[in-house]
């Protein structure tokens, strides 16, 4: 039998990790992502106990990080759990919801800064369209970075996480990092 090695979205046996300046990107391997949809006239689920957030918003407890994604839509994380059947759990939590694996579809990566939510902002003002004054901590939207679709999550004042399609994802760190970069130097 072959010897399988599992790689991260990028090609490496570990995470990457790249610090440009005050602003630091880290691939995020580790987080296992599934959509939950509620069904025509079904209840509305409540995974783990948690409340569903509403349009443009992320909540999350623990390990377990959930956004909307489109009317009746969500995706839940759940960090540390990429290697296990998440989709399967969370199936067990809303048997009246549909649910659909996406970890290998998706790829996360990080974004932090050092120094607060002013370099964050200056990266964000450069890549993609978001009002700032209304994307305060536990905000998500789905907006365009470069020619690709992303999920963009406000963390805190200042983390982000971008989730980014899987077979995109070495253009995704490349455009994020090319713009940390560009700030590194001004």
């Amino acid at each position: 039998m072959t010897d399988l090695t599992p790689i991260t979205a990028l090609g490496g046996t570990i995470a990457r990790s790249e610090t440009h300046g005050l602003l630091t990107l880290t691939e995020r391997p580790d987080i296992a992502l599934a959509s939950l949809a509620r069904r025509r006239n079904g209840e509305v689920p409540e995974p783990f106990g948690l409340t569903l957030p509403e349009a443009g918003k992320r909540i999350e407890s623990g390990p377990i990080g959930i956004f909307w994604s489109a009317r009746d839509q969500w995706m839940v994380e759940a960090e540390g759990r990429a290697e296990e059947d998440f989709a399967a759990t969370l199936k067990v939590e809303v048997p009246g919801a549909s649910v659909t694996e996406q970890t290998d579809g998706w790829a996360a990566l990080d974004l932090g800064s050092a120094d607060g939510a002013a370099p964050v902002h200056a990266l964000l003002e450069r890549l993609m369209n978001v009002d700032l004054s209304a994307f305060g901590p536990g905000s998500a939207t789905r907006t365009g970075l470069e020619h690709m679709g992303v999920f963009v999550l406000r963390i805190t004042e200042d983390r982000l996480r971008i989730w980014g399609m899987r077979s995109s994802y070495a253009t995704l760190w490349h455009a994020v990092g090319q713009a940390a970069r560009r700030l590194e130097t001004r």
